[in-house]
């Protein structure tokens, strides 16, 4: 599905809902939905992006239709569309964090998983935050900030992100549907 940049550009500041389904034990969080993701409603919607590759590498979804059937949801940081996080401002980013936390104490989930290291440092008032669990819950879950699956992310791997993503899979309950990877991360 093809858009052209101006075509792209008419979803700026458009919103997708959050995928929440059954039994949610693992919250993922975006930083916010990029144009091509509102563009087509598919959370982590660029091609390229590497999120459901790697879920999917890591074991813990066969397909990104397992979703939510595995107890795994989405929602964003900030709801509204840019071509960029960095487009986002810190106060943006911090009102982002106050709402993840409502949503957080409403639905329960075990493990929140923030995709943004930089993104959660601002967030949360957190500048000196290492990735993986922080030493604080959000709302009684386990609060983790991973790696973004986003390409500019280079200096993630697919291997790096799918052992990550699957450390907080594990931490939530969610059990791998299949074991793609070894405990240090290689194939």
């Amino acid at each position: 599905m093809g858009f052209t940049r101006a075509e792209l550009e008419a979803f700026r500041d458009g919103t997708l809902p959050d995928l929440i389904g059954p039994d949610l034990r693992l919250l993922f969080v975006g930083i916010n939905p990029g144009l091509m993701t509102v563009a087509t409603q598919t959370h982590f919607g660029r091609p390229g992006n590497r999120y459901y590759p790697a879920l999917i590498r890591a074991g813990v979804i066969a397909a990104p239709s397992d979703l939510t059937r595995r107890g795994l949801g989405v929602t964003n940081l900030v709801a509204r569309a840019t071509a960029r996080a960095d487009e986002l401002t810190a106060a943006e980013l911090a009102a982002g964090a106050a709402v993840l936390t409502e949503k957080v104490a409403r639905l329960a989930p075990r493990v929140v998983a923030v995709l943004g290291l930089t993104a959660y440092r601002t967030a949360f008032g957190r500048p000196r935050a290492v990735a993986g669990r922080q030493p604080e819950d959000l709302a009684g879950a386990q609060l983790w900030a991973l790696p973004n699956p986003s390409g500019l992310n280079a200096h993630e791997t697919p291997d790096s992100l799918a052992a990550a993503y699957r450390a907080a899979a594990v931490a939530a309950g969610v059990e791998p549907a299949m074991s793609t990877i070894t405990a240090d991360g290689g194939s």
